[in-house]
């Protein structure tokens, strides 16, 4: 019996039903670029597609890597996306102060929904599967197509079932969840795969957590990362939600090709160390010194996240070796910490606050390593050289553990403050 990717996808090729592997064209609901896939995908469009009506109320185009502009080259790269909007008119454009990090003005905006089928030229796009859509990362040749034809090709994925039971231990997050099944499975332990969540556990997360699961699916190789929609999701669309949208859930009896089952009383305040996601230890296991402490990301730039590291370093001081670096994911997000005050715990604690951008997550700017310097950090990639210097160190870890280090010094178990 079919899962959710199955059920998506066959709906959108028109077609009853589906099998793992089978090839299908499918009509996407939208199609997501950025400032640094953008240049890519616009130059194909005017190349191979001149004179081809552009799907614009299915394309959003959202600058985030590298705005603001760092430099010149940046500069160009976010003008020709502006122009590309100006030109084909297309009103889903999120300029720089009226956006943020792509992934998450996605959410905010209402586009991703239960049972939708949406596609981003970022691999992280698999976030949107917290909210039950089908979304996958793609290429910026591909995106250029679907622009133009409001299609795509797509391999249909096998399904894991993964399940976490049981109650979650204090300071424990979403994001220690993801790095303990990623520690568990490896980091091609689901290749093009779609991982589906379930049991007690997964139903008492937020959102917000939800969304730190689905966006490291890639991390393991998966193709999309899936939690069943329930009322936390309900409520957060119905006052932001584009159009109607339908549920999809596996049936009863779907053919998973694998299952994982956890106890969430054996995951920990979690730390992956370098240089891959796998590399899952419990964060009372390492202790090493850092020279930067980072909290933003696609990965865990919302709200909650914000207001869990607050919650630990409020009153306190970042150490005085250690940089702390606070990037919120969006303008929304930017506002309801002015709102709360939590701008003001972190800058009295004496950490840089930002506006949304994915800056240094990928290695772009506002926060990049020097050699041989350390960085716990809240991102979903640890490779090497992945924010700075080819001797840089990253850790990754949920935002309590990065604020319990920051105040340390070290990477620390915020159990153990």
């Amino acid at each position: 019996m079919p899962t959710i990717s199955e059920k998506i996808l066959a709906k959108h090729a028109g077609l009853k039903q589906v099998e793992p592997g089978q090839i299908v064209e499918a009509e996407v609901d939208y199609i997501m670029v950025n400032d640094v896939t953008g240049l890519p995908a616009f130059e194909v469009y005017d190349k191979d597609f001149a004179g081809v009506p552009l799907k614009k109320e299915k394309t959003i185009l959202i600058p985030d890597h590298y705005v603001p502009n760092k430099d010149v080259k940046s500069a160009e790269q976010a003008k020709a996306m502006r122009d590309f909007a100006k030109r084909h008119k297309i009103k889903n454009y999120y300029e720089v102060g009226r956006g943020g990090v792509c992934h998450q003005v996605m959410i905010e905006s209402g586009f991703v929904a239960p049972g939708r089928l949406i596609i981003g030229a970022d691999s992280h796009t698999c976030s949107y599967g917290a909210l039950g859509a089908f979304a996958t990362g793609i290429g910026s040749t591909e995106a250029a197509c679907a622009m133009a034809s409001g299609k795509l090709w797509f391999r249909v994925p096998e399904t894991q079932k993964f399940v976490v039971d049981g109650k979650l231990g204090k300071y424990v997050m979403g994001k220690d969840i993801i790095l303990y099944a990623i520690g568990d499975v490896g980091v091609e332990g689901s290749l093009y795969k779609t991982m589906e969540w379930y049991g007690s556990a997964i139903e008492k997360l937020s959102l917000a957590d939800r969304i730190s699961i689905s966006n490291m699916a890639i991390e393991a190789g998966a193709k999309a990362g899936i939690v069943p929609p329930d009322e936390k999701v309900f409520d957060y669309l119905r006052s932001r939600v584009r159009g109607s949208y339908k549920l999809v859930y596996s049936d009863e009896d779907a053919n998973f090709s694998e299952v994982f089952e956890y106890d969430a009383a054996d995951i920990a305040p979690t730390v992956a160390e370098p240089f891959l996601p796998e590399n899952a230890k419990p964060a009372a296991d390492v202790s090493v010194k850092i020279d930067q402490a980072y909290l933003g990301s696609c990965t865990n730039g919302r709200i909650e996240d914000m207001r869990a590291a607050a919650k630990i370093i409020k009153g306190k001081k970042v150490h005085p070796d250690v940089r702390m670096i606070v990037v919120p994911a969006s303008t929304e997000i930017q506002q309801q910490m002015i709102k709360e005050g939590l701008v003001d715990v972190f800058i009295n604690a004496g950490a840089f606050v930002s506006g949304p951008t994915c800056g240094a997550c990928l290695g772009g700017y506002m926060g990049i390593l020097a050699k041989g310097e350390v960085c716990v950090s809240t991102t979903n990639r640890n490779f090497i050289g992945r924010m700075g210097d080819k001797e840089s160190k990253v850790y990754l870890a949920n935002p309590y553990v990065v604020a319990a280090s920051a105040i340390t010094g070290r990477i620390t178990d915020p159990n153990d403050l």
